[in-house]
């Protein structure tokens, strides 16, 4: 599947907009990045959350960096034949890296379906 970036980017929000409230009105010092692909180059990673989960959070306070959460652009085209099934993967990747935001692990979403 064939999609440039700023196309991409917009499905991604138009995903993020789609996720219920109650999933993302929890989020607090969050940002959502696109990037092409993950720093070694691979296509096996579809997102990433990179922070400190919810759950493990004790003295987090103000003047802390954001969190993100960032989804692979080529990872996802290449897993996908058409714009439908692109919607599908990344709604689950967005589901599956706000779910290790709140301290949800990999076994945890494997056994809910997210994995």
């Amino acid at each position: 599947m064939n999609m440039d970036a700023a196309a991409f980017e917009e499905l991604v929000i138009d995903e993020l907009d789609r996720l219920p409230d109650d999933m993302v009105d929890g989020l607090e010092n969050v940002v959502f990045v696109v990037e092409d692909r993950p720093e070694d180059g691979s296509l096996d990673l579809l997102g990433l959350y990179d922070g400190l989960a919810l759950t493990e959070r004790t003295q987090y306070g103000m003047g802390e960096l954001p969190d993100r959460i960032i989804v692979y652009r080529e990872p996802h085209l290449e897993a996908c034949d058409d714009e439908d099934e692109l919607r599908d993967e990344v709604h689950t990747t967005l589901v599956h890296e706000i779910a290790h935001f709140y301290g949800i692990d990999d076994e945890q979403l494997h056994k809910l379906g997210w994995a």
